[in-house]
């Protein structure tokens, strides 16, 4: 590809254009992603170049769409599906989950489609458009999950899980499409399963991913303490996580996700279990509360996780 500047949203659409450039066998599919360009512009522009064969509008159905997708992929395509909201993916859960999912287990067939699309919030939209539902894939064996935070891995991640031989989630957060932007000269890579330090420190760390690493570096401006982006929700880049443990001995979970039962419930289980010796405190964590994302600006952000709270909670830890 040539240079790029631009933002979140414009990477993913680059990432797609160069992807379908590269391999014919590259295919998009979802609600309005030809002629309108999808409801974030993420597909704008596609249709026009690789036309209706590849850049397919499909009926408001999420099954429809996983199923498609994955037919595609068990006959030799790379499909990418978009989801309007990720949100609405737990409709196709069942496609995902209980086909694509075991696919290769069940008769060694390789599913090569990316299920893709907004989540998250902070931008007033309500209890069914600002869900962080990740959490509701990581317990399937099958299902890689991954969440960029920058540009570069809105680009290079997706670019990655074109290529994996497996399905792929990967959640965009909605809340970047547009606020972070960045450039290069030549494209990002990325491996799937590895975590990016995106702030050292020694005094303590905080893991975390997707947009919850700005909260998180916002959080911790002047403090000697380190912030891990792992990028890969599934497969975990363990030896990153443990080595931060070790080194620091105070760890933070942060998710945009519900804590209970959430991403960073498993997340700091694994790290009480594996890391427990190295600790000299408890592993703090830090989610949204338990209820459904409200509307109401105010009441949304004093759901979501800010950097003031997370701050008290990264000084209490330091104080421990």
């Amino acid at each position: 590809m040539s240079a790029f500047s631009g933002t979140y949203v414009e990477a993913v659409r680059q990432a797609l254009f160069d992807a379908m450039e590269a391999d014919d066998r590259v295919c998009c599919l979802g609600e309005d992603i030809g002629v309108y360009g999808g409801a974030f512009r993420a597909t704008e522009g596609l249709l026009a170049r690789f036309g209706a064969d590849r850049v397919i509008d499909t009926p408001i159905s999420e099954q429809a769409i996983a199923g498609a997708a994955i037919g595609a992929a068990l006959m030799g395509q790379k499909a990418v599906a978009e989801f309007q909201f990720m949100d609405f993916a737990l409709l196709a859960s069942d496609l995902m989950v209980n086909f694509a999912a075991k696919a290769h287990w069940r008769w060694g067939a390789s599913v090569p489609a990316v299920f893709r699309g907004p989540s998250g919030g902070g931008n007033g939209g309500g209890p069914f458009h600002s869900q962080n539902p990740e959490g509701h894939f990581l317990g399937s064996p099958g299902l890689k999950v991954v969440a960029p935070g920058t540009v570069r891995d809105a680009y290079a991640l997706l670019r990655a899980a074109i290529d994996d031989p497996d399905p792929v989630l990967v959640f965009e957060h909605k809340h970047l499409y547009r606020r972070l932007k960045d450039q290069w000269d030549e494209a990002p890579t990325a491996r799937l399963g590895e975590a990016a330090l995106r702030k050292d420190g020694a005094s303590a760390c905080i893991i975390t991913y997707g947009a919850a690493q700005h909260v998180a570096l916002e959080a911790v401006e002047g403090l000697d303490v380190a912030v891990l982006d792992l990028r890969t929700l599934w497969p975990l880049d363990d030896a990153a996580i443990a080595g931060l443990a070790q080194r620091t001995h105070r760890v933070l979970v942060l998710t945009e996700a519900p804590a209970t039962y959430g991403p960073g419930a498993e997340l700091a289980a694994r790290i009480g279990e594996t890391c427990f010796s190295w600790l000299d405190a408890p592993v703090c964590r830090v989610g949204a509360t338990d209820t459904p994302t409200p509307a109401s600006p105010p009441l949304e952000a004093a759901c979501l996780p800010s950097a003031a709270r997370v701050r008290v909670e990264v000084e209490r830890l330091l104080a421990w």
